[in-house]
């Protein structure tokens, strides 16, 4: 729930960190030219609207201004740090391809100095602001649970641990029946109520299993005569053993029993924005140069099309076609057999791009195409999914997704060839926690890995 400190600190910090941001700049760069000057030069405009606009992306892709980072100190800072530091890897990036040389660079040390310096300043003032917030004002809203089940506990844990709730407890030491068989309530629960209204609690959330909602109407009767609020927490703890989440269509609550965060709207569209802004840095500073190189060293050692497409399983079993480059002299198996270790049909240019996967990197056309996400499940042949569907529990689960051009089954040594059903058994379980878990961060994390990966080499890239 939404409190109205939420809601204030979210305004403030979105404001006062843009405003953050432009000082720096402004700061920096009469720093270096001199407080004199009356406007900044023609370049330095462009660079400052440049700069506005990564920092809006890099806020909002580590969900800088969201109540979950909000609810807790750690959070906001774990998210500045974050987004500053990705903030300077774009920028540079893009001031580097640029091909300007007017930027001064003791500007840019300047501006990221200043940044880091207003946003350690900012955050420890709000920091100390906040600390005497709730200590010397009544802020934290009071709060109890009715219910001491499953549920009730694991609530009051949550409740005790936010500092925008003050726990008060519970209203009963034990699960009891709060009606009697004549549908009145228990003089007992009657004075709880009471007792909670005269101590100032406003809010209550009232644990109660299916069979026991009937009893939720007297309930609410009596609260609203105290003024004070009911709030009801069902307990399916008995009922369903998986973790489940509870949302709403139209006016039906829904239970899914799978937690998928990128079923989200916005994190869909916080991860399809990072998809097209680093495919585009890849195929303009990448691709541009290394596709002319690799497809003239590819047509001199085997006649063929430069590049190779397969139709492939992607998001909801549907197929796309998957482009990479050729790696392979022109056969007939290629949609039915996997490469394996020492292939004969594997040309000497083909066996470099396997090893340091350059055969991948024309799939950047598959994620601008919006077919692929640059993190993801591999996507398979449609071959290898009808086999492995048939045989592995959960299988198709992973083809919830957009496939990848690389994954956290990739980077952990599951890729290549899966002859042993229990190697594919194990690229699903990452798949699945992969959609499970699924956080700009581990997006990032993974491109961080994938890249080591390819200095370092895999046994299994072949």
């Amino acid at each position: 729930m939404q409190t109205r400190y939420l809601y204030l600190l979210r305004l403030v910090l979105l404001v006062t960190d843009v405003l953050f941001v432009n000082l720096a700049f402004l700061f920096a760069y009469y720093l270096l030219f001199g407080f004199d000057t009356q406007l900044f030069s023609y370049p330095y405009k462009n660079y400052l609207l440049v700069s506005n606009l990564i920092w809006f992306f890099s806020s909002s892709l580590f969900g800088m201004y969201r109540d979950a980072t909000l609810e807790h100190l750690v959070n906001i800072y774990r998210a500045t740090w974050k987004a500053v530091a990705f903030h300077a890897v774009l920028f540079v990036f893009y001031i580097t391809f640029s091909n300007d040389d007017s930027i001064s660079r003791g500007f840019i040390l300047a501006f990221y100095a200043v940044v880091t310096l207003g946003f350690l300043l900012s955050r420890f003032t709000g920091t100390v602001f906040e600390f005497m917030l709730f200590r010397h004002f009544n802020v934290s809203r009071p709060v109890a649970v009715l219910g001491k089940n499953n549920t009730g506990l694991r609530l009051a844990g949550f409740l005790e641990k936010s500092q925008n709730f003050k726990f008060e407890g519970f209203l009963h030491d034990e699960e009891t029946l709060y009606v009697d068989e004549n549908g009145g309530l228990m003089p007992s629960t009657c004075k709880q109520i009471a007792d909670a209204a005269s101590r100032g609690i406003k809010d209550v959330y009232v644990s109660l299993t299916p069979e026991r909602m009937t009893e939720a109407k007297y309930l609410l009767e009596e609260a609203e005569k105290q003024c004070v609020r009911l709030k009801f927490v069902p307990d399916l703890s008995g009922s369903l053993a998986a973790p489940f989440t509870v949302s709403y269509l139209g006016e039906f609550p829904v239970i899914s029993l799978r937690n998928e965060p990128l079923e989200n709207i916005q994190n869909r569209f916080r991860k399809r924005a990072f998809d097209v802004v680093f495919a585009t840095f890849v195929l303009v500073f990448l691709l541009s140069w290394l596709v002319p190189l690799i497809a003239i060293i590819i047509k001199m050692q085997s006649p063929g099309p430069v590049f190779f497409k397969q139709l492939r399983s992607g998001r909801n079993n549907e197929p796309f076609w998957c482009y990479k480059f050729r790696s392979m002299r022109v056969n007939n198996e290629s949609d039915k057999m996997q490469a394996r270790k020492d292939d004969t049909r594997i040309t000497p240019i083909g066996q470099f791009l396997r090893k340091t996967s350059l055969d991948e990197l024309p799939q950047f056309f598959n994620v601008l195409l919006g077919n692929m996400s640059v993190i993801g499940p591999r996507p398979h042949m449609l071959k290898h999914t009808e086999q492995y569907s048939a045989i592995i529990d959960r299988y198709m689960v992973r083809q919830f997704l957009k496939p990848g051009i690389s994954g956290w089954a990739q980077v952990n040594g599951y890729r290549g060839e899966t002859e042993d059903p229990s190697l594919m058994e194990k690229r699903v379980e990452h798949d699945i926690w992969y959609m499970e878990n699924w956080s700009a961060m581990l997006d990032i994390k993974i491109i961080f890995m994938t890249v080591i990966n390819i200095f370092k080499g895999e046994e299994n890239a072949y």
